[in-house]
């Protein structure tokens, strides 16, 4: 993937996450599956199949495909509403209980710009979907969210550009990462802090 190439809507998610996540997998093409992703993955299946259907008179759209020229995104929405008033209402599905995270709702708000750019009309509210507790999740797109999305985007699309692949966190969130083992966060983190001390002791003047 270059910094040409539309970015993936999933890669926000991922940068919110943890930057190292989103440049192993949409840098150096790096994935490994977890009982995490693996829970993930089943939860999208019921979603993953095109099409539509009524309910209530709401049209209910499944796998829509996205984009957004602007910010140079594409990728698709678990589930989109169209309510008879005109509402436009994105559903993005997660596995797991109920929960407010940062790196969702940034997921869900860029499926909300795209919408808008796509449909001229304004998204101004979106759900998370959490399967295990069935219950959603209402998610204001606010401008702070809009303004975080745009800064995620570029931020992505700079570690493209540059081709260099972000520091491991190396901390409580590595422990669900399926990609741990290819970061090796604690050996990363060792590494450095060997070549510190070394510094520290032949270079004592430097610091």
């Amino acid at each position: 993937m270059s910094e040409q190439d539309p970015i993936p809507l999933s890669a926000l998610q991922h940068w919110a996450y943890c930057p190292r996540q989103c440049g192993l997998i949409h840098l150096e093409q790096a994935f490994a599956d977890n009982i995490h992703t693996a829970r993930g993955q089943a939860v999208h299946h019921l979603v993953d199949e095109p099409g539509y259907e009524m309910k209530a008179g709401v049209r209910v759209e499944r796998a829509l495909p996205l984009w957004c020229d602007r910010l140079g995104l594409i990728g698709k929405a678990d589930l989109v509403e169209f309510h008879p008033d005109g509402t436009v209402f994105p559903v993005e599905f997660k596995h797991g209980r109920k929960r407010e995270k940062i790196h969702d709702d940034i997921q869900l708000a860029v499926q909300a710009i795209c919408l808008e750019e796509m449909l001229k009309r304004p998204v101004p509210k979106g759900a998370i979907y959490h399967a295990s507790s069935r219950r959603r999740r209402e998610v204001e797109i606010t401008p702070e969210l809009r303004q975080l999305v745009e800064e995620t985007a570029a931020a992505i699309r700079a570690m493209l550009a540059s081709a260099t692949l972000p520091p491991p966190a190396n901390d409580g969130r590595c422990r669900e990462c399926s990609l741990k083992d290819i970061c090796q966060p604690e050996a990363i983190a060792l590494h450095e802090r060997r070549d510190r001390l070394e510094d520290d002791l032949f270079n004592p003047d430097a610091s």
